[in-house]
């Protein structure tokens, strides 16, 4: 492989973070040599926020360094020459990037310049236009956000202000409606329907158990819980909506319709008449009825917006934005 530069880009989410290491040639051309998976992450405020931000790192840098160990050569240099991080939580310009900074630099063992911690919006954005000028990408997965950008590289978010505040359209979302839902259905504020007990199974309650709306009380508010218990869900109520449950269905297009209007928002703030729409995220990805309800909705509130293929993901935009930080701290100075 080579002593080339090795960087690192990360996307980290609530679920999970992925790292992928790639060496820098000199021609400025990347060369993706492994990748592997960590923990998620939480906000640097939550409890624990701060050590949860510092293990994601470490261990899927560790995942994937290992992922690469039996194509390296004796001679090759894994040491890191500079990183960048997208994460969840931490927005650009916002109080705890700083931070995030520091802790990134000190568990990766690089200098503060060599590392950049930005918004997992940021960096899946830059992954997902490659080099194309104007766009917005929309990311449902257990949170959800949309970003867009213009030509002349303004930028504007919607969303993404976490899942106790603006959670409409993500995974999580879903997931609880649905939980919610099949609460009315035990206490007959509606029919019951098969959601129901497919949603109690999956927490492992019975239907006939008189006990099982109380301990689905006391189970959402436990530390464990949280956003990504919901989310877990959310596959479930799809299924649902798929086999023609209409409150199920009405949940998904909800869901699609509130992606669609952050699209909506961000091209009249930026002026985009027609522009294509990255979607991204586990839930557009893995949830057919809601990218498919995204479209639909998106032509009816933004004519001339579309949906386009991303060109990359947000480790592309992560290692994109490390290999700028390298090439810089190469340059002679």
């Amino acid at each position: 492989m080579g002593n080339t530069p090795l960087i690192a880009g990360f996307d980290a989410g609530q679920t999970h973070t992925r790292c992928r290491l790639a060496r820098l040639a000199a021609n400025g051309a990347l060369q993706v040599l492994a990748e592997a998976e960590g923990p998620g992450v939480s906000h640097l405020d939550a409890v624990d926020g701060e050590l949860r931000f510092s293990q994601a790192l470490v261990e899927s840098l560790a995942a994937a360094r290992n992922a690469l160990q039996p194509h390296a050569d004796a001679g090759d240099d894994l040491a890191l020459t500079a990183a960048a991080i997208g994460a969840s939580g931490i927005e650009a310009g916002s109080s705890v990037q700083p931070r995030g900074q520091r802790l990134a630099a000190a568990v990766l063992e690089l200098a503060p310049q060599q590392v950049l911690v930005t918004g997992d919006e940021r960096t899946a954005l830059e992954g997902a236009r490659g080099g194309t000028e104007a766009g917005i990408l929309v990311i449902s997965g257990t949170g959800c956000i949309a970003l867009g950008r213009n030509a002349s590289g303004q930028q504007h978010r919607c969303g993404g202000w976490g899942w106790l505040l603006d959670g409409a359209g993500s995974a999580t979302d879903i997931g609880r409606d649905g939980l919610a839902l099949s609460l009315q259905m035990a206490d007959g504020r509606r029919q019951a329907t098969p959601l129901r007990q497919t949603l109690w199974q999956a927490l492992e309650l019975a239907i006939d158990d008189p006990a099982a709306p109380q301990a689905i009380k006391a189970l959402v508010v436990q530390p464990g819980f949280g956003a990504a218990g919901f989310a877990r869900l959310a596959p479930l109520v799809h299924q649902h909506a798929v086999s023609g449950d209409a409150d199920a269905l009405a949940i998904v297009q909800a869901s699609a319709t509130a992606l669609a209007s952050m699209a909506a928002a961000i091209a009249r703030q930026l002026q985009l008449e027609a522009p294509p729409v990255w979607p991204g995220g586990g839930a557009l990805e893995h949830l057919p009825l809601l990218r498919e309800g995204l479209a639909t909705a998106l032509a009816a509130c933004q004519p001339g917006a579309h949906l386009a293929p991303a060109a990359g993901d947000g480790c592309d935009g992560a290692l994109q934005l490390a290999a700028e930080l390298a090439d810089a701290g190469l340059r002679p100075r």
